[in-house]
């Protein structure tokens, strides 16, 4: 059986990366979410398992010490990083394993896994991404200027990403998305079992 391959998506905040990858999801059974973990307390509706590990502060440490965490960052006095297992699992099952993590938790990843495959998502402009940012009506015009900036920030980091894709139509997004997934699938790289078989 066909192993699995590494991705990952990252996008600033109002981009639409979660909707893009429900879409996905509801696409392809060949692709699976790497749940992410976290030792902040889950918030009403969140569980355990689906949408974060949720962990102790100890627990998350003893991972780290025992070199079963890929990748992790801490921010606003939580740890937030991706197990070992969550991704091993999707890949021995032949699935794809999708992370979805900034962009310092993705350069991480390319160290540690020169073959996965990074995929960034854009506004279709700036003006778009501070409208989406203002149409959800839960921010304060400081906390949107914040975020703008933080995203500006992290398309610095785009360049080092093999995909671009614009959220600006999110079924042409989605289908975007299904394409990168389905070359990354076909590259000479990850199939030399196939070429095994022609010897």
């Amino acid at each position: 059986m066909r192993k699995g391959s590494l991705f990952v998506v990252s996008a600033p905040a109002g981009c639409g990366k979660d909707t893009i990858l429900n879409e996905l999801f509801k696409r392809t059974d060949k692709a699976g979410y790497a749940v992410s973990a976290t030792t902040r307390a889950p918030r009403e509706g969140e569980v355990n398992g689906v949408h974060y590990h949720f962990l102790t502060r100890e627990e998350f440490e003893r991972k780290i010490a025992k070199k079963e965490v890929l990748e992790y960052t801490e921010y606003c006095g939580n740890y937030y990083g991706t197990l070992s297992k969550s991704v091993n699992d999707l890949l021995e099952q032949g699935k794809d394993a999708v992370l979805k993590i900034e962009v310092e938790g993705a350069m991480n990843i390319k160290k540690a896994f020169p073959k996965a495959c990074l995929v960034f998502i854009l506004p279709p402009s700036w003006e778009v991404l501070e409208k989406r940012l203002r149409d959800r009506g839960t921010e304060t015009e400081d906390k949107i200027v914040e975020r703008t900036n933080q995203a500006r920030r992290e398309v610095e980091f785009a360049a080092n990403y093999d995909y671009l894709i614009v959220n600006d139509d999110l079924s042409e997004a989605v289908d975007d998305l299904l394409a990168v997934f389905r070359a990354e699938r076909l590259r000479r790289v990850r199939n030399d079992e196939l070429l095994k078989r022609f010897k």
